[in-house]
């Protein structure tokens, strides 16, 4: 009889422990409720756009007033040099890259995460793809500050398909940061805040591959949501959003763009500034 008696009061126990331990699992912390897939609901607008869910953001996704959607590829004014790319995310699927090579293409930047949620799942088709074509490549992180520090998401992007070694054909990591697509278009943050996110993740990348992460913004968000900020303008690389026929008035004080993203049609199409001995020298570091 004691034994039945202890096995059942067992086994009593047990399911209380067990209730207690799945309500625990369920009342996640606010930092990871707010890092899941689940908690990012796309805005209307950002609907509008082809963001239909947790990590569909993809660069220069909002095309506002400091970005309206060019036609056709600015002309080339001589004697400048420049080479020219795209960028990509999973709403492109597996790429054509031998089109993309044949159309003149020779560098590309291919989305690997979002926050710490979210990874590309054409990313390999992408990423060597493009490799495999001949291109120099590079990836990108698309950036949401009010999940988690920057060196959260600089540690995720890097184990995810952003790091960068010394061969010739990758280019370093780069930070997309620009509208929000789930909420309030700075995040939550001041813009005090804001520069000491991008900060930790750029120290964070630099600490792990030794490069200086590019920044992908445009002059209407960074001067809204960092207060244009000129601290990373002698650091790191300025990729300049600005759909139009000249890149325009830069943000933070850059003296000058290293890569323009100048249009969205038919594909993003971005013009690094400088000829194809330079882009391979940012690819050596």
């Amino acid at each position: 009889m004691k034994s039945a008696l202890f096995t059942g009061a067992a086994v009593t126990l047990g399911l209380i422990l067990a209730s207690i331990g799945s309500a625990q699992a369920n009342a996640a912390s606010p930092a990871d409720a707010g890092s899941s897939a689940a908690a990012h609901q796309p805005t209307a607008q950002a609907r509008q756009h082809g963001i239909e869910k947790a990590g569909d953001a993809y660069m220069g996704w909002l095309a506002n007033n400091s970005m309206t959607p060019a036609a056709a590829a600015p002309a080339v004014m001589a004697p400048a040099a420049t080479v020219e790319g795209i960028d990509v995310a999973s709403h492109q699927g597996n790429v054509d890259w031998t089109a993309q090579w044949n159309a003149g293409r020779r560098f590309a930047y291919v989305k690997a995460t979002e926050g710490n949620y979210y990874t590309n799942p054409y990313f390999a088709q992408q990423y060597n793809g493009s490799y495999n074509v001949g291109m120099i490549r590079g990836a990108y992180h698309f950036a949401t500050p009010n999940d988690s520090s920057g060196a959260n998401q600089a540690t995720y992007f890097v184990a995810h398909g952003g790091g960068w070694s010394r061969d010739g054909k990758t280019l370093p990591g780069a930070l997309d940061i620009e509208y929000n697509p789930y909420g309030a278009t700075c995040y939550g943050l001041s813009a005090s805040a804001m520069v000491s996110w991008i900060r930790d993740f750029a120290n964070t990348y630099k600490a792990k591959t030794g490069r200086d992460v590019p920044i992908y913004t445009n002059l209407d968000w960074w001067t809204r949501c960092t207060g244009n900020s000129t601290a990373f303008n002698t650091t790191n690389p300025l990729w300049v959003a600005k759909y139009a026929s000249s890149p325009g008035t830069l943000p933070g004080g850059w003296g000058f763009h290293t890569i323009w993203q100048y249009s969205s049609t038919p594909i993003d199409q971005d013009r690094f500034n400088g000829d194809m001995s330079r882009l391979q020298a940012l690819a050596n570091g």
